[in-house]
C-alpha cells in the first residue's frame, strides 16, 4: 500500500511539472525527485499522528496533477527515460477506489412508508324529519351516522396506512381506520374511535414492467368505479347508495388479478401529475375471488363471490382544441355471489340470497368542465313488508355527477360540483337487509386550502327511507354539511 501509494504521488507529481520538449536535465530531475522524497516522509510522519490519510492525500494529489499533466506536452514525456515508467504505473487507482462509498439496497423495513388522512365533518339541519314517531323513518344515511337529530362534530375517517416494496416484485399494504363505532360497551350508549382493520394485502408483480399483478388479502372489490376510489380523493362526500349496495363497506377477504397495458397506464400517469381524481391502482381489468359474507365478516358458507371489471382510458385531444388534454374513461364490472344477511332475531339468515348485478360507469375528467356517471341493475336481498321475509328481489340505481375544476384561483384550487342520485332496492349490510328508496340531490364546492387540508361544504336535499325495516315510509329534508380533511 505504501509502496503504491509512493508510486502514483511520484507520478503525479512529474506530470505536474510542465516544460518544453529536452529542457529537463538528469540534475533536474534528480532534485525534483529528492524533493519528493521530502513530500513523502512528510505526509507519512503527518499520517502516524492521524492529521491525515493517504487515500484522500493520493485523492487530492492525483486530481491536482491531472489537471497540470493536460499541459504538459506529449514530447516532454518521451524525452524523458525517468518519467516514462513511473506514468505508466497504476498504482493509484486501487487507493482512490478504497475511499469511494459502497452503494447497498435498502432493506426491505426501510422501504415501507406510513401515511394517513382524518375526516372531521359537521351535519346541520335546515329542516325536515331528523325525528319521527316509533314505526317512521326519520331522515338517516347508511354512510354517515351523524346525520341525526343529536349529530355533532364526528370524526368520519381516521386512517393511517403502512405500505411499502418488500422486494422489487412484493409490495404491502395495511389501513386500519380509528374511527369505528360499537355498541353495547356501557348499556345501550355508543362508543366511538375503535380501531377497525380495513385493507391488509399484498401486491405480487408477474413481469418486471409490473402490467400483470395478483392480489391477495383483504382489498377493495372491483366493482364500481366509485366503489373503488378513495374516500381522500372522492369529491362528494359519501358514495351513492346504489353502486355501494353492492358492496358496503367495498372490501372482503379474497385474491384479485389485475392487468394494465403500458400506454394505459401512461395515461393514468399523465392523470395524476396533473392533480386529477383517479379511482386508484386497480387495473383495467380485473378478475377477483372473495368470500363475499362482507368486510371483516365471517364466512358463512362455501360459496365465493365472483367479480369481473373493465375499465378504458380515451384521450380525446383528436376531437379538436376544445378537448386537448381530456380524457374520457368507460367500463362496466360485474358480480355474482350468494349472502346470508344478519336477521332480527339473531345471528345470520339459514338462507343465502341470490346477489348478482351488473353495472357501467363513464368519466369525463374535468379540464375544466367534467362529468361522472353510474348506474346498476341486479338482483339482492331484500326485505319484503308484504311477507315479513328476506327475498332476493330486483334493485337499480345509480348517480349522475357534474364537476368544474379550477386548479388556480386567489384563495387556492376549488371545485364546485353537482350530484344527483337515486336508488331502490335492498342495503344487505342492515340487519333484514331492509329496502331503500334514496333521491338525493347534493350541490357542494371543494377547497384545497393547502396541499395536506381540504374543505369541502355541501348543501343536501334528501328524500330516503330508513335502514330499518319496522320503520316505514319516506323522510325528508335539508342539510348542510362540512368535512374537513388533512392529510399526512
Amino acid at each position: 500500500m505504501a509502496r503504491s501509494f509512493k508510486a502514483a504521488l511520484i507520478a503525479g507529481t512529474l506530470l505536474a511539472f510542465p516544460g518544453p520538449a529536452g529542457a529537463q536535465t538528469i540534475e533536474e530531475l534528480k532534485r525534483e525527485i529528492d524533493e519528493l522524497r521530502t513530500m513523502v516522509k512528510a505526509l507519512q510522519a503527518a499520517q502516524a499522528t492521524g492529521t491525515a490519510r493517504p487515500a484522500d492525500a493520493a485523492v487530492a494529489t492525483s486530481s491536482s496533477t491531472t489537471a497540470s499533466a493536460a499541459s504538459v506536452p506529449a514530447t516532454s514525456l518521451a524525452s524523458s527515460p525517468a518519467v516514462a515508467p513511473a506514468a505508466a504505473t497504476p498504482a493509484n487507482a486501487p487507493v482512490v477506489l478504497a475511499s469511494a462509498p459502497v452503494h447497498k439496497s435498502k432493506a426491505w423495513y426501510e422501504r415501507l412508508q406510513i401515511r394517513g388522512y382524518t375526516q372531521m365533518r359537521y351535519n346541520a339541519f335546515l329542516s325536515g324529519d331528523d325525528t319521527a314517531p316509533a314505526g317512521i323513518s326519520r331522515l338517516r344515511s347508511v354512510h354517515d351516522s351523524s346525520i341525526s337529530d343529536k349529530g355533532s362534530f364526528s370524526l368520519r375517517r381516521v386512517r393511517l396506512v403502512l405500505q411499502g416494496d418488500v422486494t422489487d416484485r412484493l409490495s404491502i399494504y395495511i389501513q386500519p381506520d380509528f374511527a369505528t363505532a360499537v355498541n353495547n360497551q356501557a348499556g345501550s350508549e355508543r362508543r366511538e374511535g375503535f380501531g377497525q382493520l380495513r385493507d391488509a394485502y399484498a401486491d405480487f408483480f408477474l413481469d418486471k414492467d409490473k402490467r400483470f399483478h395478483l392480489r391477495f388479502g383483504q382489498s377493495k372489490v372491483p366493482y364500481g368505479w366509485e366503489n373503488l376510489q378513495s374516500s381522500s380523493n372522492r369529491l362528494t362526500l359519501d358514495r351513492s347508495d346504489a353502486i355501494n349496495s353492492a358492496v358496503p363497506g367495498e372490501r372482503d377477504l379474497g385474491v384479485v388479478a389485475f392487468y394494465t397495458p403500458t400506454h394505459v397506464q401512461k395515461i393514468w400517469d399523465r392523470l395524476a401529475e396533473d392533480g386529477q381524481k383517479l379511482f386508484g391502482n386497480y387495473g383495467a381489468f380485473g378478475l377477483a375471488l372473495y368470500n363475499g359474507q362482507g368486510i371483516n365478516k365471517t364466512e358463512q358458507d362455501k360459496h365465493l363471490m365472483k367479480v369481473a371489471m373493465a375499465t378504458w382510458p380515451f384521450e380525446l385531444d383528436g376531437l379538436g382544441e376544445m378537448f386537448e388534454g381530456q380524457v374520457l374513461e368507460v367500463g362496466a364490472s360485474g358480480m355474482l355471489n350468494k349472502v346470508r344477511p344478519e336477521i332480527r332475531s339473531g345471528g345470520v339468515s339459514a338462507i343465502a340470497y341470490d346477489d348478482n348485478r351488473a353495472g357501467a360507469h363513464i368519466v369525463l375528467y374535468p379540464k375544466p368542465f367534467g362529468f361522472q356517471a353510474e348506474w346498476n341493475w341486479g338482483k339482492a336481498p331484500q326485505f319484503d313488508t308484504a311477507t315479513q321475509t328476506i327475498r332476493s328481489k330486483k334493485l337499480s340505481g345509480g348517480y349522475i355527477q357534474t364537476m368544474y375544476r379550477i386548479k388556480e384561483s386567489p384563495i387556492g384550487p376549488i371545485m364546485p360540483y353537482a350530484r344527483w342520485q337515486r336508488y331502490r332496492g335492498g342495503w344487505k349490510a342492515s340487519t333484514n337487509a331492509p329496502r331503500l328508496e334514496t333521491d338525493e340531490l347534493e350541490l357542494g364546492v371543494e377547497w384545497q386550502i393547502i396541499k395536506p387540508l381540504e374543505l369541502t361544504i355541501a348543501y343536501a336535499s334528501m328524500k330516503r327511507s330508513e335502514a330499518d325495516e319496522r320503520r316505514t315510509g319516506r323522510a325528508e329534508g335539508q342539510l348542510i354539511r362540512t368535512q374537513l380533511q388533512f392529510s399526512y
